[in-house]
């Protein structure tokens, strides 16, 4: 398991801790308070612990090496199993929340106990925001290193489980906001409509994103490709070794978190026979797969009238892959 790995699953052991624990308060609150935002937070952070097992097997499953059913690894394995968390944020979080509060709205006013649903609600806090903290710190250091702001670095990012891990902690923080606020105006006023009102407002906020995780794994699992800014970096790499004079071909695919497919169309320096030019193609590959963002380099001869790639490359997908020349 790479340092990566294995620091996006210290950041899901520390949400799952986190949420246990602040499932089981959340539940004993809302039994002893009555509160339908307790019951949506109790539902959600039951969902999210949930959810991090999921993780966890994700983590597990796609670090396993690669054989001969799978020679590119078990890498989408993580992209597969987060796709079940998300979908279990979305059943288990937001369609018991809005449910639970659209039932609440007609039924009669009952007493709270809101000492004990702000005491529980402020500890939940403190243990969410240690999560947050953490997937913060590893989402911000990702992205600073690509030039990237936080969220974009996060949204764009090919690590499943620490975008699930932020995006849940992010929402558990909002949630809660929701939740104090639904049981403050119900003490103000006296109506549980506000409560209600609560409960599903964090039900949509759940469903929010759990669509946008569901999206961002749909993506990574038919084959998202590269940012331009990979891209560029890759053919840089490409050309820093003294064999190749030029690449006029260049395909990259994630096959799991921060793990590339390459395939390039290069032309060697020289006119050495073909054994020669067979032997430095497989030279290179396997230098370039020294790289553990590298699952498989695969490289093949340019045609000679096929123009050059740049490094600064193809805009987007759309845009073909050969354009410009190198000098």
């Amino acid at each position: 398991m790479g340092t990566s790995q294995k620091s996006s699953l210290f950041a899901v052991v520390v949400a799952f801790s986190a949420n246990l624990l602040i499932a089981i308060a959340k539940s004993i609150a809302a039994t002893l308070s009555g509160s339908a935002s307790m019951v949506a937070e109790a539902a959600h952070s039951w969902a999210d612990t949930g959810n991090e097992v999921f993780l966890l097997i994700a983590e597990r499953r796609s670090a396993r090496a690669s054989d001969r059913r799978h020679p590119l690894g078990y890498g989408k394995e993580a992209y597969v199993w987060s796709m079940f968390a998300a979908m279990g944020l979305f059943t288990a979080g937001a369609v018991v929340s809005v449910m639970h509060g659209v039932t609440e709205l007609t039924a009669p006013e009952a007493d709270a106990d809101y000492l004990l649903s702000y005491i529980v609600l402020a500890v939940s806090a403190v243990l969410e925001g240690t999560s947050f903290v953490q997937a913060y710190r590893q989402a911000h250091a990702r992205a600073s290193k690509r030039g990237l702001g936080t969220l974009e670095g996060v949204l764009g990012s090919s690590n499943p489980t620490l975008r699930a891990v932020f995006a849940e902690d992010a929402a558990a923080l909002i949630g809660l906001v929701l939740a104090a606020a639904g049981i403050l105006l119900h003490e103000l006023t006296g109506y549980a409509v506000f409560d209600a009102i609560g409960s599903i407002l964090i039900g949509v906020l759940l469903a929010i994103v759990a669509l946008i995780l569901i999206d961002r794994n749909r993506r990574f699992l038919v084959g998202q490709t590269t940012t331009p800014e990979i891209r560029s970096a890759i053919m840089g790499k490409l050309l820093e070794h003294d064999e190749v004079a030029r690449v006029t071909y260049l395909h990259l695919e994630y096959v799991g978190p921060e793990r590339l497919y390459l395939v390039a169309a290069v032309d060697m320096v020289g006119n050495e026979d073909e054994e020669h030019v067979a032997h430095a193609l497989r030279r290179v590959e396997r230098q370039i797969e020294l790289d553990e963002h590298v699952a498989e380099a695969v490289l093949t001869l340019a045609h000679p009238d096929d123009p050059s790639l740049t490094t600064d490359g193809p805009a987007d997908d759309t845009e073909s892959d050969t354009v410009g020349r190198r000098d």
